[in-house]
């Protein structure tokens, strides 16, 4: 490959000698010069002449001196070295110049032999140079791709779990229309045709996105009133904000414009704006669409280099914004903004479908139409995405299309949920309590409906709801879903097994996250099965049965501990049905009773003081551990306390009693031969 040298000598016969001297290299196609007679012509020919990797240059010459114009190569150039050609009384001028960067210098009179293999020596440092910082675009390179590839994944991940989701609802409810028709028939084909709206919605939005990127995609253009077109579509989400109590403000300050659009386009992009206000504005908010016409520039149109006529529709919420360092990025493909925890804590309800594809379509859309697309925002301020269109009027006068009106109710339906089921029996101890945490409402109703016969339920709409009721009722079992706001599944499965109230309850992580690693995170954060959607009814309904099994069994052990003999301590909770925590806890019970024993009047409340749990907490864990209620389970324990007192000593009847916290000798002994089946009097000794 020919090495492009840059000679610059004000010398005429310089140029002649150079080209004399390496007159081979050049005929053999090694070397290439090129000559200048001053800094300025050098930095012209550096701008016209890519390539050039090596720069002769004296230092004393007019109108730019070889010292500026080092300095000049040095900081627009870093990878073209320089080489000083001087007299030795310039030493201290090529000092200067070795300090603002010059590779080496050859003095004059010139050895061509020492010229040459100083070019040869610097070419090799240039090569070095040159393959650092392709190496470095490399690993830069490689990094960007890992980094596409981390998205995309991410990206498949979130479809897949919008995939899922409605096909759970989908499978499952077309399974229980043919069970029962006659119960499921209205309320199932409701649900399977909105799911199947929410999946072809999705597909569309990729195809789109794929289509602009290929360029196959085709504008249908109408001439129309495009404000009441606008309108229509505002008007389209009410329900919506009637589900989410959020205000929607419709502002135009024109009552009609007429102007060339595509109105599916248009709907695209409004919905996707609107449906983020929605997604991320808390109840009681408020989102603002206002239209107006303005005169303004639209850098992103080809030939806008003065002011046109232009739409401008502004969508903005007060919602919970976003960080500055998410707005570069909004609009990428596959770019999720990182929101924190305490920020979607105050959203409530199913603001989910979160693919990273619906921004980015809306930006490329608007870029079709010839327009351009801005946002400003601020964290707990809400979001404000501004959107310009050129006005234009090539088109013939045109109506939108039924079936585009037909598609505005159905995108604006896609986020109406349908009110969930929440069923709780009237204290019925016989069915085991159920507590569902999950945030699509038809996900909530399909499982309600599935177990509402066997088990007393209740529902919560995240993970922070799920927790809080979670502790507050003592469920027998929990199903939770993974991807949730706020607090996930995840959370909410560690939060409650660390917690000593809730650590003994089985949950079921039921997701649409079915790769191995979330399978493995779920059982880390201590979950006891993993389901993935669309699961089967039947494994559904054994994972639950076989969970409450495994509880009966601990149940069975300890009603078998309370007729056997007593160990002499009390402490009855050697099982390995129990995990650490649950040993921990059966231990300070019985610490806590054993240290009061003979204390009639320590009863309940005075050992829910101990625990620090409320009444109905420790009922709830001693049933769901034991099988038997506190009373019944501290009487237990101070009645084993008894036999072994009764086996071991020769304590009287009455004595035994008292130690053991009964004040009434004759209760004790009727309570003790129902026990143990037999009297006091007759334990062997």
């Amino acid at each position: 490959m020919v090495a492009k040298i840059l000679v610059v000598e004000d010398e005429t016969q310089f140029e002649r000698l150079i080209l004399q001297r390496f007159r081979r290299k050049i005929r053999a196609g090694t070397f290439a010069f090129f000559f200048a007679a001053n800094g300025r012509e050098a930095l012209a020919i550096l701008e016209k002449e890519p390539g050039i990797k090596i720069v002769l240059s004296d230092i004393n010459m007019p109108e730019m001196n070889g010292i500026e114009l080092i300095t000049a190569i040095h900081e627009k150039y870093p990878l073209i070295r320089t080489v000083i050609v001087s007299a030795y009384g310039d030493m201290e001028n090529i000092r200067s110049a070795m300090n603002q960067g010059a590779f080496d210098f050859i003095t004059k009179p010139i050895n061509f032999t020492d010229l040459e293999t100083t070019i040869n020596k610097t070419l090799e440092e240039v090569e070095v140079l040159e393959q650092a910082k392709r190496s470095e675009e490399l690993a830069i390179r490689n990094e960007q791709l890992e980094e596409l590839d981390r998205l995309k994944s991410e990206l498949f991940t979130n479809i897949a779990h919008e995939f899922r989701t409605p096909l759970t609802v989908i499978l499952g409810m077309a399974e229980q229309i043919k069970l029962a028709p006659e119960k499921w028939v209205s309320t199932g084909v409701d649900m399977i045709h909105r799911n199947g709206s929410n999946l072809l919605y999705l597909v569309n939005e990729m195809l789109d996105l794929r289509k602009l990127e290929a360029g196959k995609i085709e504008l249908k253009m109408i001439h129309g009133d495009v404000i009441a077109y606008i309108k229509y579509i505002a008007q389209s989400f009410q329900a919506l904000t009637e589900q989410e109590d959020i205000l929607l403000h419709f502002l135009s300050s024109e009552d009609e414009l007429q102007m060339d659009y595509d109105p599916e386009r248009l709907l695209s992009i409004l919905s996707n704006l609107l449906s983020n206000a929605f997604k991320y504005t808390p109840a009681g908010g408020h989102i603002y669409l206002q239209v107006d016409r303005v005169l303004q520039a639209i850098h992103a149109a080809e030939s806008a280099e003065r002011p046109v006529d232009s739409l401008k529709i502004v969508v903005r919420d007060t919602g919970i914004g976003m960080a500055e360092s998410d707005l570069p990025h909004i609009f990428d493909r596959y770019y999720q903004a990182d929101i924190k925890e305490e920020t979607l804590e105050t959203l409530g309800g199913a603001k989910t479908n979160r693919t990273g594809i619906g921004l980015a379509l809306t930006r490329e859309l608007t870029r079709f139409m010839g327009g351009e697309i801005a946002v400003e925002s601020k964290v707990g301020k809400g979001s404000t995405f501004t959107l310009l269109l050129p006005i234009l009027k090539e088109q013939q006068l045109g109506e939108v299309q039924a079936s585009t009106k037909e598609l505005v109710k159905q995108i604006a339906s896609l986020s109406v949920a349908t009110d969930a089921i929440e069923l709780f029996s009237d204290g019925a101890d016989a069915k085991p309590q159920l507590l569902i945490v999950e945030d699509n409402p038809d996900i909530l109703q399909y499982i309600s409906g599935l177990l509402a016969e066997d088990y007393q339920l209740q529902v919560a709409k995240d993970g922070e709801e799920g927790i809080t009721k979670a502790l507050a009722q003592i469920p027998d079992i929990i199903i939770s879903d993974v991807m949730m706001p706020g607090k996930d599944g995840f959370e909410l499965c560690e939060t409650l097994k660390l917690d000593e109230r809730t650590s003994h309850i089985p949950i079921i992580l039921l997701t649409a996250k079915a790769d191995a690693e979330s399978r493995l995170e779920g059982l880390k954060r201590g979950a006891d099965a993993y389901l993935s959607k669309p699961f089967q009814q039947e494994e559904l309904f054994i994972r639950l049965n076989q969970l409450l099994a495994l509880r009966q069994k601990l149940q069975a052990h300890f009603a078998e501990q309370i007729q056997s003999t007593a160990t002499g301590n009390g402490n009855q909770t050697d099982n390995p049905l129990l995990s650490d925590m649950e040993d921990s806890f059966l231990a300070r019970f019985h610490q806590a009773l054993e240290a009061n024993i003979e204390e009639e009047d320590f009863g309940i409340t005075e050992m829910c003081n101990e625990l620090a749990m409320s009444r109905a907490q420790l009922h709830r864990k001693i049933k769901a551990l034991t099988g038997l209620s506190t009373s019944h389970y501290m009487r237990a324990i101070r009645l084993q306390k008894a036999k072994l007192l009764l086996e071991s000593t020769d304590l009287n009847i009455s004595e035994v009693a008292y130690r053991v916290g009964f004040r009434d000798p004759k209760y004790f002994s009727r309570t003790y031969s129902e026990t143990f089946g037999f009297a006091p009097t007759d334990t062997p000794k």
